[in-house]
Parts: C-alpha cells; structure tokens; sequence
C-alpha cells in the first residue's frame, strides 16, 4: 500500500500532459446556451465573444461557462472557506486519517475476533483511506483559489472516488450497526446465520453501490473555465441542459436517498434498540452504552449535516435552480472526511470494549455469555 499512493498520485499530476491534445476537440462541440447547472448556474459562453472575455483563458483545455459576478459562485470560489478552510480541514483529516487507516488494513487482521467483523472493518478502512486520498489534488484546487489544473481525467476520476466513498463509508457503517443489533436484539437468528458469507455479501453489495455513484461522474465532463473568475472549476459549475448532464439532479437524490437516508435510518433503528434491550438487562451494561453512544453522535454530527444540505440543494437547484445551499454543502462535506480519520479510533475503541469487559447476554434469561464479536 505504502508503495501504490504515490504512484496513484503522480499518474494523476501527469495526466494533464496526456490531456493538453485531447482537450482541443471539447471547444468545438455545438452546446446551447442558458444551461442550469448542477451545482452553481453559468452559461456556457460562445466562441465569437472571447474578444470580450476580461480575462481570456486557453481555449484549447476546457468548455467556457458564463457566470453572474453578483451570483452566490462567485463569493463562493474567492471566499475564504473554499479557498482556505476546506482545503486545511481536509490535510488535517488526511494527516490523521492516511496513517490510521492504513495500519487498520495491515494489522487489524491479527485483532480481529472473528472474519466476519475483519471482513466489514477492512471494508470500512479501505472505503475511508480512497476517500482520504482523493483529497490530495483537491486540496492544491482550492489553495489554488479553485483553480483546476490536472486535466478533465483527473477531476472525474477524483470527484467519483470523493463521493462514491462517502457513501461507501455510511453503509458500512450502518451494516456493522446491524449486525450488532443482532447479536444483542435478536441473539437466536444470529447464532444461526452464516456470519462469515453474510459480510462478503454485505461488501459485495457496499461496492456495487459505490460503482452506481461513480459511473455519472466519469461519463460526464467535470471541469469547465469560469470566464469572470479566470479560473477553470472542477465538478463546482456544470450545466444540465446538455443531454450528459440532463439526468444527474433526479440520479444524485435518489442516490443520496439509497447512500444517506436509508443507512442513516438503519444507524438510528439499531443503536436505540441496542441500548434498549441492553438497559432491560440484568447486567451493568452502562460502559458499552456510552461508548456505542458516542461513536452513535459522532457519526450524526458528521454526516447529518451534509445528507440534509445535499438533499435540500438538489431540490432546490431542480424546483427553482436555486443554488445558494452548494457553498454550506462543499464546508458540512468535511465533517465526512473527519469521520473517515476517526473510525479507526472509533472501532478499535468499540473493540477494546467488547473483548475487554463486556459479553454477550440473551435478554430472554439465558446464563450463557459468548463474547461478542461485532
């Protein structure tokens, strides 16, 4: 692993070489105008007015998009948050989260008491450590005052691991979440499951999810120049009325849907139910409960935030392309990334607890006391 990041990162930093010639054939393509996008609004801007530009751009690397200096893009892109808060929260996450996360991929398989909790962890590691390292390119965008320059492969390849891991993280989180309600809830029916097939399945179906998320954004074009900013935008300024673009804002809320609202839920159902059953009992369970409470309000503090602004943004943007709420989105998205450096702690602190000092119990007045596994 140690190995593979920085050859990943430098065929990234090369790709705008291989791109330069490439690139030449987008600025031809015949694109109306007056397009809504995505995110913010702009204008794809035409040819026969670059005399006007007030400050003209290579026409030879990206599509040109007209955007209102009086619109919420450009506070946006020359504000201080995108340009220096964002860009400093995602080094710190990185600094924490690229070292814990890798040591959770190379040693948890010695710690780990069953295959079946390995399998899930190492999931949720690798799902945080792809996300974490996507941050290292847009970290010089935004320093470099949201100015995109390592081609069109690049930002796509880039914006579909951001947020196809961000997703990926939150299921897998709720599916350890559920498989803990289980063997605390429902003791009986998880003695009998095959635990060790389930969580290969539960993977499988965590990466066919992450798959759906990052196929539009590597078959759309991501990067436009923003002709009044004088920079070039990445995944931050698309227009929709292109037929490539038409179907993301319907595809985006449904996905946020299956990627946010429906593994949110499933946390919400199975820490409650948790802490329920395990508060009827006769045991002091009362460490194990703060504990799963905390790492319970850490993830809503870190995802909630972003989940709701995105969902909000999108209708908004698709109801009356409204797109003020993007801004807010792109600051709560950080709190993902603090998650992604946190959940090693969090999982070996769960760990420690259940191997160290508590044990399974059935709620039903059973004596016998396994020790839990998940």
């Amino acid at each position: 692993m140690a190995d593979l990041v920085p050859g990943i990162l430098i065929c990234l930093m090369a790709v705008p070489t291989i791109q330069h010639d490439g690139n030449r054939t987008w600025t031809q393509t015949s694109i109306p105008p007056g397009a809504i996008p995505k995110t913010f609004k702009g204008t794809l801007h035409e040819r026969n007015h670059t005399n006007r530009l007030p400050a003209p751009l290579d026409p030879s690397t990206n599509p040109r998009l007209h955007v209102n200096p009086e619109d919420p893009v450009t506070a946006y892109t020359t504000g201080v948050f995108s340009t220096r808060v964002i860009p400093s929260s995602y080094i710190l996450a990185m600094l924490v989260g690229i070292p814990s996360n890798a040591y959770i991929l190379a040693f948890l398989r010695l710690r780990a008491k069953s295959l079946s909790t390995l399998l899930l962890y190492l999931n949720l590691a690798l799902s945080d450590l792809l996300l974490l390292l996507s941050l290292a390119l847009r970290v010089h965008y935004h320093f470099n005052g949201n100015n995109w320059i390592f081609g069109e492969i690049s930002c796509r390849l880039i914006t579909a691991l951001f947020y196809g891991n961000v997703y990926s993280s939150a299921q897998t989180i709720a599916c350890i979440s559920l498989m803990r309600y289980l063997a605390v809830v429902r003791p009986f029916l998880y003695r009998r499951l095959a635990k060790t097939t389930l969580a290969v399945w539960t993977c499988l179906a965590v990466w066919f999810m992450f798959g759906a998320a990052i196929v539009p954004e590597l078959m759309v074009r991501q990067s436009y120049q923003v002709i009044q900013l004088g920079v070039t935008t990445c995944h931050d300024v698309l227009p929709l009325e292109e037929k490539s673009h038409s179907l993301l804002v319907p595809y985006r809320l449904m996905l946020v849907c299956l990627g946010f609202i429906v593994p949110f839920l499933i946390c919400i159902y199975a820490h409650v139910a948790v802490v329920y059953h395990l508060g009827q009992s006769r045991c002091d369970w009362k460490p194990f409960i703060r504990v799963s409470t905390l790492v319970f309000i850490i993830f809503v503090v870190c995802f909630l935030p972003s989940g709701i602004l995105h969902i909000a943004h999108y209708i908004r943007l698709s109801s009356s392309g409204d797109d003020r709420l993007y801004g807010y989105y792109r600051v709560a998205v950080c709190l993902c990334c603090f998650h992604s450096c946190l959940d090693p702690f969090l999982c070996t602190l769960i760990s420690k607890m259940a191997a160290s000092e508590l044990q399974f119990i059935s709620l039903r007045g059973i004596s016998r006391r396994p020790t839990v596994t998940t």
